[in-house]
């Protein structure tokens, strides 16, 4: 063995060497990038799923309080934007938590719900007349 070794250049074998850890280097790079984007991605989601939970109980927490809608829905906001500032989530601008806030009013089964295409019933489960004297 020791003869191959000595009958092989010692610039071919510093060549190999280099390649071969160059490669090395490469795919460990590639490898170490994906796991920090997926780090990164992973932050991100639970910092939204974060922002989304705190939507929901500012959401809840002021369903009760007799105050006009616009009222609740801006002490809403910055309830949630306080409580993210204290969790050290700074990447979620005012807008995206007012959507948050909005969605979380929409989804919130305490909150009434109107549709407007839903017809009025009575209780016979016939719709209401419309009274001709009312369209002109």
């Amino acid at each position: 063995m020791s003869t191959i070794i000595n009958a092989i250049p010692t610039y071919i074998l510093t060549a190999v060497i280099s390649t071969v850890f160059y490669f090395a280097l490469k795919q460990s790079q590639t490898f170490i990038h994906a796991k920090v984007i997926h780090a990164k991605t992973e932050t991100s989601r639970a910092a939204w799923s974060c922002a989304a939970q705190l939507a929901d109980d500012a959401v809840a927490s002021l369903v009760g309080k007799d105050m006009a809608g616009h009222e609740k829905f801006r002490q809403a906001t910055d309830i949630v934007q306080q409580a993210l500032q204290k969790q050290g989530i700074k990447n979620i601008d005012l807008n995206a938590i007012k959507t948050l806030v909005q969605s979380a009013y929409e989804l919130s089964a305490l909150t009434p719900t109107v549709d407007p295409n839903e017809e009025e019933q009575v209780e016979d489960g016939t719709a209401k007349a419309i009274d001709p004297k009312e369209v002109a």
